[in-house]
């Protein structure tokens, strides 16, 4: 104990005093600041990267539309292919000539191999072909009496059949006049028209033949018509002409 009555711990090393104790905090050293040139190598990095991955996600966009484009497009190839298909088989064509040859197959593929956008652009070009094909075989068609609507179509077959009796009917009534040979002609004639119409019938069947999942239409009043109009007429004129010599 000292003199002014404070106490005083004398110890190896150390001595304790009535004062608060406080102890030395380390110092800290702080690291060198960053420069302006740093931080803008740091931006232009974080551009460079973000341009990057942008440019990224729009070519997945591309390709996925690409890809979607080419579904829809492969959609309407198939089907207007197996319609061309259909009609070419009615025409006669063999099943062989309408499948592709190898090297139609390779050169397809390869031009499939650069990606959907590649495949697409191939779709499309094969859609413009096959509707100049439709277009080529529309033309055709129209020349062809079983493209015809039915009644213009089968007009070709009762029409002549028709005009068979009634003009032979008229013939032998200018080669022989009124006499037996033209009235018997003309009773001939008098049942005649139910023949032209079977046979009308039967024709039109053997000529046109219509699609797998149609029914072949024979105008069955139409032609009737057709064949009782033209011995209709004949008969009442030969019988006009009789009465009249």
């Amino acid at each position: 104990m000292g003199p002014d009555g404070t106490a005083t711990v004398v110890g190896p090393g150390r001595q304790r005093t009535g004062e608060p104790e406080v102890d030395a905090a380390p110092a800290v050293t702080a690291g060198p600041e960053p420069t302006a040139t740093g931080w803008s190598e740091y931006l232009a990095a974080a551009r460079q990267l973000d341009g990057v991955r942008r440019g990224a996600a729009a070519a997945a966009g591309e390709q996925a539309r690409s890809a979607q484009a080419a579904r829809e497009e492969l959609t309407i190839v198939r089907t207007g292919l197996a319609s061309q298909h259909q009609r070419l088989r009615e025409l006669g064509v063999p099943p062989i000539s309408l499948l592709p040859s190898p090297p139609e197959l390779t050169e397809a593929a390869r031009s499939m191999a650069g990606g959907p956008a590649a495949v697409l652009a191939a779709l499309r070009a094969a859609r413009g072909r096959a509707e100049a094909a439709d277009a080529a075989l529309a033309a055709r068609s129209r020349l062809r009496p079983a493209s015809w609507p039915a009644r213009a179509r089968n007009l070709l077959v009762y029409g002549p059949v028709a005009l068979l009796v009634p003009l032979i009917q008229v013939i032998v009534y200018a080669a022989t006049g009124s006499g037996p040979a033209s009235v018997a002609a003309l009773i001939c004639g008098l049942p005649m028209p139910a023949v032209a119409f079977v046979a009308g019938w039967v024709g039109v069947g053997r000529l046109f033949h219509a699609r797998p999942d149609e029914r072949l239409d024979r105008t069955g009043r139409f032609g009737a018509l057709v064949c009782l109009v033209p011995a209709v007429l004949v008969t009442a004129g030969l019988l006009l002409a009789f009465l009249a010599g």
